[in-house]
């Protein structure tokens, strides 16, 4: 297993040169997406629907869409067809194609903070009330809730994600239960010259967003609802907010906290923990993977490490991956369990098909037990799948399963608006750096700048 950094984890990964695309540039594109639409579905046989995903996992979604022809018995024949690397990308691609009425889209991987935008946009149909109720047995709640938009269902979970708190037992025995608890456990090793750092997305795009967004609703808040109220400038999402903002900064700006934070990203948290210089991660399961993974010259299990747990220049017999645990991700409040945000990629129908209820049936077949079983072994991403978790073959490559399932339980969403993309642009600009955050100040300016993404007085992405 193993979640590629900057894949499904939590959402795109943004720069400013990507992030100032409008919508003009989908029109511009309308007679080239055209001519590109791929095959036909109007061909002669049987008809041909096209799955568009994602580069990461590809050869798994591939496998699922052979599998699946195979067991149409010559009715339709699924065609796996490859976005670009980067989510943005992706998005734009497959926004020029629905402009643009291509029929040759038939069933879309899409990304769960695009489900509010895709529907509003009229680009994904609504699930028929019968494959609804087929999708939503067995699935986790908190996935059916990313494909969810004012009380409809519009795609099918295929695969999800959370965070949750992976730590060294040699450096923290017990694991810290709360926020406040890690920056003193943190601060407390720093004292002692060892390991201290606690590694979290702090870099200037979505991972940081996820990150705030994640501590505002575990301290009872929210940014926007579905209706598009924003809700963070009033109480109790303000003081939620100004919480969350305010353990930000105190992990950022700790003397015990690694100086790079704010252009760390998933894989750089990683690196971290693996050289032994981060007591604490929080992190997607990808990272238990990689510290697994022998690399070519037979190491592996991360640095060295010496009896008080600091990297050492000479083979000691312990390393890193000796001490690697997990537990749930830390509450802002005691006694109240966090709310990771979730991510993962939901299968859409688009409203171009020529084919729909063909493509409700694949939909069904592409995210089967079996499929999504082979995506989670062998591509590193959780299934949505409630009794998957209890199946011995997932459990034996996810150990820490069960602090994932937690937190899958517990978890919460993106804001579901047309509006998340330059939400959370705002969102990742004005908490960059982290240790410069000022809480009641910076509240006060994203309360207001949310308004003008909601009321679309700002760049679009």
């Amino acid at each position: 297993m193993g979640q590629p950094p900057g894949g499904r984890a939590h959402g795109p990964d943004r720069t400013r040169a990507g992030r100032r695309r409008t919508w003009a540039a989908a029109g511009a594109a309308l007679l080239s997406s055209a001519a590109i639409a791929g095959c036909s579905s109007g061909a002669v046989g049987p008809p041909v629907l096209n799955f568009y995903t994602p580069a990461d996992a590809a050869t798994q979604y591939g496998e699922a869409a052979a599998d699946c022809t195979t067991q149409a018995n010559g009715r339709y024949t699924i065609v796996p067809q490859t976005l670009p690397k980067g989510a943005d990308d992706q998005r734009l691609q497959l926004a020029r194609r629905l402009v643009a009425g291509d029929t040759a889209v038939d069933i879309m991987g899409i990304d769960v903070t695009w489900t509010a935008e895709f529907a509003t946009a009229g680009w994904i149909t609504r699930l028929p009330e019968d494959v609804a109720a087929q999708v939503t047995q067995g699935t986790l709640a908190g996935p059916l809730e990313t494909a969810t938009f004012k009380g409809a269902l519009w795609a099918a979970p295929l695969n999800t994600n959370t965070q949750i708190l992976w730590y060294r037992k040699d450096l923290a025995p017990t694991p810290p239960k709360t926020w406040d608890e890690m920056i003193s456990m943190s601060e407390a090793l720093q004292q002692k010259g060892l390991p201290s750092y606690i590694e979290v997305q702090g870099a200037q795009y979505e991972g940081l967003s996820v990150w705030f967004n994640t501590m505002i609703n575990s301290a009872g808040g929210q940014i926007v609802d579905e209706n598009g109220t924003v809700l963070i400038g009033q109480e109790p999402s303000r003081g939620a907010a100004e919480k969350a903002a305010t353990i930000m900064q105190r992990v950022a700006a700790s003397p015990a906290s690694d100086p790079s934070l704010s252009v760390a990203k998933e894989n750089d948290g990683r690196l971290a923990m693996e050289a032994g210089t981060a007591a604490f991660q929080i992190n997607y399961p990808f990272v238990y993977a990689s510290i697994n993974t022998p690399p070519p010259d037979g190491g592996g299990g991360g640095t060295f490490i010496d009896d008080q747990g600091r990297p050492a220049g000479t083979d000691t017999g312990k390393k890193v991956i000796d001490e690697f645990a997990w537990a749930p991700y830390p509450s802002v409040t005691p006694g109240t369990p966090a709310k990771p945000t979730i991510g993962g990629l939901n299968l859409a129908v688009s409203t171009t098909s020529l084919h729909p209820a063909l493509a409700y049936e694949a939909v069904q077949c592409l995210r089967s037990r079996e499929n999504q079983l082979r995506n989670a072994t062998d591509a590193g991403v959780p299934p949505t799948l409630e009794a998957l978790y209890g199946d011995p073959s997932f459990q034996q490559e996810y150990p820490a399963w069960q602090a994932i399932k937690e937190s899958l339980d517990d978890a919460s969403v993106r804001p579901k608006t047309p509006a998340y993309q330059s939400i959370s642009i705002v969102l990742s600009d004005l908490l960059n750096p982290p240790a410069q955050i000022n809480p009641q100040a910076v509240v006060g300016e994203m309360a207001d700048q949310v308004v003008r993404a909601e009321n679309s007085e700002g760049l679009v992405p």
